[in-house]
C-alpha cells in the first residue's frame, strides 16, 4: 500500500525528559485500511540480537509524546524495544476526518503495530506484546482476543470504550431510550456535518475544573490542561473528539471474546480511581489461571498516567519477562 506523507517533528517535544539509556527514532507504518501510522520507537542503548518487543498506545484521545511515551521509553530502559504510536486520526498519524475513534480501526491499529515490529531484524517475532492505557487498555484487549502473534497483554489504568459510551459509568444511561437519544443526536449531527462539509468537534475539557466537578474531571484537567500533560497534538488537551465519534461505539462491543484469550494478560489499575471496576470486569470476564489484577492502593484513574513512583513499572518488567 502506497504510505501517506505524513509531516513528523524532529524535535523533542514529549511531556517528559529524554532518556539518556536508550535509542530514539520516528518511524511509520500502515494499518490493513490503508491509513499511515507515526510511531516512537526506543531500542535500549547498546542492545545487541533479537529483543522482546512492545507495542504501546493510549491514553484514549492523548498522543504519543504523553503517557504511552513515557511507559515505552521506561520499559525501553528495562531491556525491551518498544513502539508507541498515535492511532489512526490522531495526532502525527494519518486518516482523515480528524480526532476521530473507532472499536476496530483503533483495534487494527494494534495488530498493524505488531506487523510492524515483526518484521524487524533486532525483534523476536515470537516475543512480541502490548501495552494499553486508559481507553486504549480496552483496545489492546480486543486485539489480544482476535491476534495470537501477540504473546503477553498489559492493560494500566483500563476504560472499555464501546461500555461507558453505551451505557454510561456505572450503567447511569444504560437504558434502550438513553441510547436512542444518543444515536438520534449523532443521526442529526452527521447530516449538519455533511452539510458543513467537516465535522463538528465537542470542545475540549475547561482550563480549569468548575466548583464542585466530579474528581475524575479535576484530575483530567489538571493533566491534559497543564504543563504537567498537555500537548499540542493531543485531543484532550485540545478541542475534543468530533460530536458523532461515540456513534460506533455504541454498536460495537469490544470485548465480547476476552473470555477467549489464552494469552496472559496483566490489568493494572487503582483502586480510587472511577475506573477500576472496568478492570475488575473484564478480569472477571477473562478464563484461565493467565490473568492478573494489579490493584494500586489509593491510585487514581490520572495517577498511572505519568507518577512514576505509582506505576508498578517492576512488576510490568517482570510480567512481559515471564511471558515474552
Amino acid at each position: 500500500m502506497t504510505a501517506e506523507n505524513l509531516q513528523l517533528t524532529t524535535e523533542w517535544d514529549k511531556t517528559f525528559p529524554q532518556s539518556d539509556k536508550v535509542d530514539h527514532q520516528k518511524v511509520t507504518f500502515t494499518n490493513r485500511y490503508g491509513i499511515t501510522l507515526a510511531g516512537d520507537m526506543y531500542t535500549p542503548k547498546g542492545a545487541t540480537g533479537q529483543l522482546a518487543a512492545i507495542a504501546l498506545a493510549g491514553p484514549f484521545g492523548a498522543v504519543k509524546e504523553q503517557s504511552s511515551g513515557l511507559y515505552a521509553q521506561t520499559l525501553a530502559e528495562r531491556g525491551f524495544l518498544t513502539l508507541v504510536f498515535d492511532p489512526s486520526f490522531v495526532g502525527e498519524s494519518g486518516g482523515l476526518p480528524r480526532s476521530v475513534a473507532s472499536p476496530d480501526i483503533n483495534t487494527e491499529d494494534f495488530q498493524a503495530a505488531v506487523d510492524m515490529l515483526s518484521v524487524q531484524d533486532n525483534v523476536d517475532a515470537e516475543r512480541i506484546g502490548i501495552l494499553g492505557v486508559c481507553g486504549f487498555g480496552g483496545m489492546a484487549i480486543s486485539a489480544t482476543a482476535i491476534d495470537p502473534r501477540i504473546k503477553a497483554t498489559v492493560t494500566s489504568t483500563m476504560y472499555d470504550m464501546t461500555r461507558v459510551n453505551a451505557e454510561g459509568y456505572f450503567q447511569s444511561e444504560n437504558s434502550e431510550e438513553q441510547r436512542h437519544e444518543k444515536r438520534a443526536t449523532m443521526a442529526a449531527q452527521r447530516t449538519e456535518d455533511f452539510k458543513n462539509g467537516e465535522p463538528k468537534l465537542v470542545g475540549g475539557l475547561p482550563a480549569e475544573a468548575p466548583e464542585g466537578a466530579p474528581q475524575f474531571l479535576v484530575d483530567y484537567v489538571d493533566y491534559y490542561k497543564t504543563d504537567r500533560g498537555y500537548h499540542s497534538r493531543s485531543v484532550n488537551s485540545n478541542d475534543g473528539w468530533t460530536v458523532t465519534t461515540p456513534e460506533s461505539f455504541l454498536n460495537m462491543p469490544l470485548n465480547q471474546y476476552a473470555g477467549e484469550i489464552r494469552q496472559p494478560v496483566m490489568l493494572v489499575h487503582g483502586d480510587a480511581a472511577h475506573s477500576y471496576y472496568f478492570s475488575k470486569d473484564a478480569f472477571e470476564s477473562m478464563a484461565g489461571d493467565n490473568k492478573e489484577l494489579v490493584t494500586i492502593e489509593g491510585a487514581s484513574h490520572t495517577d498511572l498516567y505519568d507518577q512514576v513512583d505509582v506505576i508498578p513499572f517492576d512488576k510490568i518488567e517482570a510480567f512481559f519477562n515471564a511471558n515474552l
